[in-house]
Parts: C-alpha cells; structure tokens; sequence
C-alpha cells in the first residue's frame, strides 16, 4: 500500500477474481447463525419459491468480498477502511466467478482520506453489487 501522498484520483484496486462456491455460501449463513427463513441462502428449490433464480449469497457476505479488495489494497500499512456502503442490484449466485473491481474518486488532504468506487461483476460483466468505501490514513 502506497503513503496518501502517492496515490492519486483514478488508480484502481484489483480487479480480484473469486470463485464463490454454494457450499461456502451455506457455511457463511450457517455460521451467522442464519437458521429458519434463511433458505435462499442454503437451498435452491427455497430460493426458487421466493421468485429468485436460485442460492444467492447473503448481503453481508457480498459487503465483506468487496471490503476484502480495500483491505488487501491497505495492507499491513499506514491506514484502515472507515465505511463501506453498498448497493445491491442483481442478486449474487453461488457457484460463479465474481470479480470485483474499484478505483479512486476523491482524495481529501484535509482529512487524509481517500474515497473509492467499488463494484461486483458476474461473468457477463454485469454489475451486481456497488459501493463506496472511505478509506483513511495516518498523517505522516
């Protein structure tokens, strides 16, 4: 990860490549602790009943992906993730490529923070999830 004085408006983080398996889905809402109601999450057919095309990931787990590409870009450095907004559009199904992309929209010297653009694909380059982190840096 660069100081805040090395990166500038328009450098991009990523993209990262993920497979998402449909068991590794079922395991994240079985750990939190997502039990009864929560079929769309852990089984096709309960997805379906609810008029989606099948397993989806839950949102939580779509923030964290997304968080994971700023923080693998921070590093062990001199700055945190401060807030993750997201928007979801598409639903995430398990069992399919995503990639996951951002880029750098605004750099405040002020406040020695970066915000970033961050967005999900599918493998048709659909847009499924996007966002907006903050990201902050120490004062040198």
């Amino acid at each position: 990860m660069n100081n805040f004085d090395e990166i500038n408006i328009g450098d991009t983080l990523g993209p990262l490549e993920l497979f998402v398996s449909k068991e590794q889905c079922r395991l994240y809402a079985k750990t939190m602790g997502m039990g009864e109601g929560a079929g769309r999450f852990t089984d096709d057919e309960a997805a379906k009943k609810e008029g989606l095309p099948g397993m989806i990931l839950p949102g939580n787990m779509s923030l964290g992906l997304l968080s994971k590409l700023v923080t693998d870009w921070i590093g062990s450095g001199n700055a945190w993730l401060s807030r993750m907004s997201t928007t979801y559009r598409v639903p995430v199904q398990p069992d399919h490529t995503i990639t996951i992309h951002g880029f750098i929209t605004n750099k405040n010297a002020d406040d020695c923070t970066a915000e970033i653009d961050v967005w999900m694909e599918n493998e048709e380059a659909e847009r499924l999830v996007t966002g907006t982190a903050t990201v902050e840096f120490r004062r040198s």
